[in-house]
């Protein structure tokens, strides 16, 4: 039956191509349908004369979920890419120190009892007790939450202790740790949700965790070759897919979606419509008013949603001796976190990200040169922050906290070319509702059964992927959302999907 069905996917991000391959593998007729050149979404590289970057993520966390997705289509995925595991993972720096994180456990040990008065006393408590929570909780974010019998499951029932209910990441790290420079270490990846560690569900402290077991990887060219990779699996497989192809509307009728139609009045039909672009964007953007009851325009505006970022892409004259992953904290980095997701305000005091990668990858830069990502936290746009106004300043900002922090003295001097992303282009240009980077944010009332559903609930024959949906933000969980809509289709059709053997990892 599978082969008499067409599936049509709204955007070629990780998610939306994820799916696209899973489905094309079992015999689906797949079409992709993406505004933009190349396929990737927030994943895809971007090009500056003979620089390239990753337009969003830069690190691949739990590899052996991206492992499993080639693996579901007979693939293996060393044999599109070029893994390189780092380590130290990457530096962290205070005002008074600096800390090299490392995902070999002896190596963690000696940085930490080298780096702060408590040493490592928490650190093996930390990673036993995270892993044992990380096993309990992560079959309950590989299930899809369809219906309230599919959320009242026997793994929610097991994990439902470890959910930690009354602590954030920042207060459960306290289990271990009592500095609060120590817990930072563990916490920062809060972020990576968009959220604030003094805000994040507890449970989310398995990020950090899942580093340190697992470690974290490059890929040669930028993550965006996982994209690329994933595009060339579903060619492979009979799959096709449009770029330059803007979706201007979903084709609905009766709340049955019928398929999509194209911003040049091309309609095309579809059995079923996966939905790949930014969840909030896209229920604004492409479904006509009076639709939506629960997920309204007036409805999404009231949800909370993630924090955004301020982006630059440098390309450099130089190379500079920094480690591939650089993240700065703020010196009062509470009153930074304050300002950007209670206040909603700027900070001179600012914290940020910096990825070096040329010193690992020689195929982003030209040779003696560099490819910067850098990358500032930002409040969304709720905060109704002139960018348009404020980015010259901003720019000039960061380029000073750049040359104070990381010894980049002359940066200015270096720079040949350059690309910014506002949190105002990231909601026009990249069409992200709210320029909230890492779409809704993460709190319990907006997550599993309460998040919006892989089986979208107000619209029949309507798929969900994305960081929108069900698990949420980051390309692991990505992934698993994709596995999750493609399972409930082939359930649907009646197509088996055999899962790979976990027990190699888990």
């Amino acid at each position: 039956m599978a082969k008499t069905k067409h599936i049509v996917i709204v955007g070629a991000g990780p998610g939306g191509l994820c799916a696209g391959m899973l489905l094309s593998q079992r015999g689906f007729k797949v079409s992709l349908f993406d505004k933009n050149p190349e396929v990737g979404g927030r994943n895809r590289p971007i090009h500056l004369d003979q620089f390239v970057f990753d337009t969003g993520p830069t690190f691949l966390l739990m590899k052996n979920v991206l492992d499993e997705m080639f693996e579901l289509c007979g693939k293996k995925s060393e044999d599109y890419l070029d893994f390189v595991k780092l380590d130290p993972m990457y530096q962290l720096l205070f005002g008074d120190r600096a800390v090299n994180v490392y995902s070999d456990h002896d190596k963690m040990r000696a940085e930490l009892q080298s780096k702060f008065a408590e040493g490592s006393a928490g650190f093996d408590r930390y990673l036993d007790k995270e892993g044992n929570r990380f096993r309990k909780l992560y079959p309950c974010i590989k299930r899809d939450y369809t219906s309230l019998t599919s959320f009242l499951s026997w793994d929610l029932i097991r994990a439902l202790p470890h959910l930690a209910l009354n602590h954030s990441v920042f207060s459960n790290l306290g289990k271990y740790f009592r500095e609060e420079k120590m817990r930072l270490v563990f916490s920062f990846q809060s972020k990576y949700l968009g959220m604030s560690p003094w805000e994040c569900p507890a449970l989310f402290t398995m990020l950090s965790y899942l580093e340190h077991e697992y470690g974290i990887y490059h890929v040669q060219g930028g993550l965006n070759k996982i994209a690329e990779a994933m595009g060339k699996v579903i060619v492979e497989q009979g799959g096709e897919i449009f770029t330059n192809s803007p979706v201007a509307s979903l084709v609905i009728e009766n709340k049955v979606v019928k398929g999509v139609r194209l911003e040049d009045g091309t309609q095309i039909d579809a059995d079923e419509v996966i939905v790949n672009a930014d969840f909030a964007h896209a229920m604004t953007h492409l479904v006509e008013p009076g639709v939506l009851t629960q997920h309204s325009p007036e409805n999404l505006k009231k949800k909370q949603y993630s924090c955004s970022t301020f982006m630059m892409y440098l390309g450099l004259n130089t190379r500079y001796d920094i480690p591939h992953h650089n993240i700065v904290f703020a010196h009062d980095y509470t009153t930074n976190i304050t300002n950007i997701f209670n206040k909603k305000i700027l900070s001179d005091d600012f914290s940020f990200y910096v990825q070096n990668a040329s010193v690992t990858d020689p195929t982003l830069a030209p040779e003696g040169q560099s490819a910067l990502y850098v990358l500032v936290p930002m409040p969304n746009n709720q905060s109704a922050i002139d960018w348009d106004e404020t980015c010259a300043r901003m720019r000039e900002q960061v380029l000073d906290a750049m040359a104070a922090r990381l010894g980049m003295a002359d940066i200015r001097k270096q720079i040949l070319c350059e690309k910014i992303i506002t949190p105002k282009t990231w909601e026009t240009d990249e069409n992200v509702f709210m320029g909230a980077t890492f779409s809704l944010a993460h709190k319990f009332s907006q997550m599993l059964y309460w998040r919006p559903r892989n089986k979208f609930q107000e619209l029949d024959s309507c798929y969900l992927v994305g960081g929108g949906t069900h698990p949420g933000s980051g390309l692991p969980t990505i992934y698993e959302s994709a596995r999750i809509s493609t399972k409930l289709i082939c359930r649907k059709y009646g197509v088996n999907i055999q899962e790979p053997n976990r027990s190699t990892w888990m």
